[in-house]
């Protein structure tokens, strides 16, 4: 963890000679299968992948991605977190990045509590980037939202001609702080209205020399 947010990608030329990045994606569909699910954020059956219809971007959508402390909260439940490796089946001669990352939720934070929200994006069998993390103070009952945007030049892409998984690593995390935990809940959660999140994920795209 709404609907999926549409945000234009950074990089965009009418020409685009091989390895440079581009927001036009391959005419080809593009699918994307779940491998491994893990975490305490998305039990089984909880998270599922869908591709936009223009190739543009992908949601993760989640039923059951909540933190909490306080009234009816376990000690585990101030952490929970998800890690998913997904395989991108991208047409030949194209290759692609994580140009920016939309995350929605809701959050009810009592006065002295706060959460934060963390996520690392990387393909197997490279390093992991720095975490983005944000951050929701108390006293707060609405909704919440976040970006993660990666500047053009610093955009890691799938090296081409190879198969590498690609891992997003998402963590939800409350802390009571000077909230009173004994009479009161504090919790965040990535959610909507219907009760799901949608994380959204939006590609950047280069051809292959």
């Amino acid at each position: 963890m709404l609907t999926a947010v549409a945000v234009a990608l950074l990089a965009s030329t009418i020409v685009i000679p091989p390895g440079a990045p581009n927001r036009t994606p391959p005419p080809d569909h593009i699918t994307i299968d779940i491998v491994t699910v893990n975490g305490s954020g998305c039990p089984a059956g909880t998270a599922a992948v869908a591709v936009s219809e223009d190739n543009k971007a992908f949601t993760v959508t989640y039923s059951d991605y909540l933190a909490q402390v306080g009234v009816g909260a376990r000690p585990t439940d101030f952490r929970k977190n998800c890690q998913l490796n997904l395989r991108v089946n991208v047409p030949q001669g194209f290759t692609y990045g994580i140009a920016q990352a939309d995350y929605r939720g809701f959050a009810h934070l009592e006065r002295g509590a706060y959460a934060v929200q963390k996520a690392n994006y990387y393909f197997q069998g490279m390093s992991q980037n720095d975490s983005a993390q944000h951050r929701y103070n108390g006293p707060h009952s609405d909704a919440w939202q976040a970006t993660d945007t990666t500047e053009v030049a610093a955009i890691v892409y799938s090296p081409c001609g190879e198969k590498r998984n690609f891992n997003i690593n998402t963590e939800l995390r409350v802390y009571p702080g000077t909230s009173n935990t004994a009479t009161t809940t504090s919790f965040v959660s990535m959610d909507s209205t219907d009760g799901a999140i949608d994380t959204t994920y939006q590609f950047s795209w280069k051809l292959c020399p």
